[in-house]
């Protein structure tokens, strides 16, 4: 970056921008494994306009950015360029409208998903994208996330209606809109979503919401083998059983986190957990399906719950998966296998990924999203060992080439 750009910058952002080496760490990379990259600086746009400014600049004097939101990406999304800049938009944190009539809202880039849920609660409507993470709305549709309720309310490609994005020469443009149907062009939207910032930044967000339903109520469920449990899932999606959630946790999973979480009701088996949206009595009668399905397939010890307490300490040893492993091992790191695949081939590449984990010595808790085909082997490394990570990484091309 030359110094005539440096300082544009820093006289059109007075302040909001920064060279010093903590400031640049601190933006260098999110939650991944990969080692973190420092720009030569880090900036803190406000308005889409100044994104639009700093973009056009860039371009004319050549300057590579990175879009930067909460930093929760797993997958090296916003690691640093050190012939670059960071373009952080975490002071872009504004609800801008909510229509609750027509189900929608539109925000700005750096809202988070709890922070816009807590914003909605009283309104009697919710944002059901679930990645896990407490994730920005910007980071979500550029990565197009899915989540852990994919299985009923779909993905940010489905949630999504609209977007604002700044294209890399600062042009500001609008896509798609509030209205359910459009045929009117283009769906540039969906050009957009998943781009992860190559084709533009995305600084508002325009989503459809879902009305919070009437009871949730969870369940849980043990199984001999993976495969039992992966039948058991598949079954219920065939059968149409309406569920908002399906989780798988692999026998291995179980026993940490177990041992991470001191779970005392639960066994090291391979478990389903499932979740339910609807009213009191619908959720019963599904219940009463998927226990039925569930002990077809050998499931033991079912057990549902109601009240959230409850709720919460059945999906315990789901939400502390990631802080389950990374424990494992002393100032430790964690690699997120990330694979997709047809409902009907998950028997087939979740056993593959178990014997090739055992092929390659390296151990393979695992966790699955089953109502969409999603599964991730979550590895424990020590970063100080690289043949450790170099085994993961020959792992991980593994299951991708499968």
């Amino acid at each position: 970056m030359n110094e005539q750009a440096q300082f544009e910058l820093k006289k059109l952002l007075n302040g909001r921008f920064s060279t010093s080496v903590s400031t640049r760490a601190n933006y260098a990379r999110g939650e991944d494994t990969y080692e973190p990259i420092l720009s030569k600086a880090v900036v803190f746009p406000e308005t889409n306009e100044e994104v639009s400014k700093i973009l056009k600049l860039c371009n004319e004097h050549k300057i590579p950015v990175v879009p930067f939101g909460t930093g929760t990406s797993l997958e090296g999304n916003v690691v640093g360029n050190d012939n670059g800049i960071t373009i952080c938009l975490e002071k872009m944190n504004k609800i801008l409208s909510v229509n609750v009539e027509d189900f929608d809202c539109r925000v700005q880039a750096c809202v988070t998903k709890e922070q816009l849920n807590d914003y909605l609660r009283e309104d009697g409507v919710f944002f059901p994208i679930d990645p896990g993470a407490n994730a920005a709305i910007g980071g979500m549709a550029s990565t197009s996330a899915s989540g852990t309720m994919a299985v009923k309310y779909g993905t940010m490609k489905t949630t999504i209606s609209g977007l604002t994005v700044v294209l890399p020469n600062g042009d500001i443009i609008n896509t798609g809109g509030r209205t359910k149907k459009t045929s009117a062009g283009y769906n540039l939207t969906n050009l957009f979503i998943g781009s992860e910032g190559t084709l533009g930044i995305i600084t508002e967000v325009h989503l459809r919401l879902s009305p919070i339903p009437e009871s949730m109520m969870s369940a849980v469920c043990h199984f001999q083998t993976l495969e039992d449990a992966v039948h058991t899932a598949q079954q219920i999606i065939q059968y149409g059983v309406p569920i908002a959630r399906i989780e798988m946790l692999n026998k291995d999973q179980m026993g940490i986190s177990i041992n991470y979480s001191k779970l005392t009701d639960v066994e090291e088996l391979p478990t389903l957990f499932f979740e339910f949206h609807g009213s009191e009595t619908s959720n019963k009668e599904n219940i009463k399906i998927v226990e039925e399905i569930s002990k077809d397939n050998n499931g033991s010890a079912f057990k549902w719950a109601k009240d959230l307490e409850e709720r919460n300490k059945i999906w315990k040893a789901r939400w502390d998966v990631y802080y389950s492993v990374k424990a494992l091992i002393n100032n430790g790191r964690v690699y997120s296998t990330d694979v997709c695949v047809p409902i009907s081939k998950i028997t087939e590449c979740v056993n593959f990924a178990e014997d090739q984990a055992k092929k390659f010595g390296v151990r393979a808790p695992m966790v699955g999203h089953l109502g969409d085909g999603n599964f991730h082997v979550i590895l424990p490394f020590d970063p100080k060992k690289k043949e450790m990570y170099e085994k993961i990484r020959s792992f991980n091309d593994t299951l991708i080439r499968k």
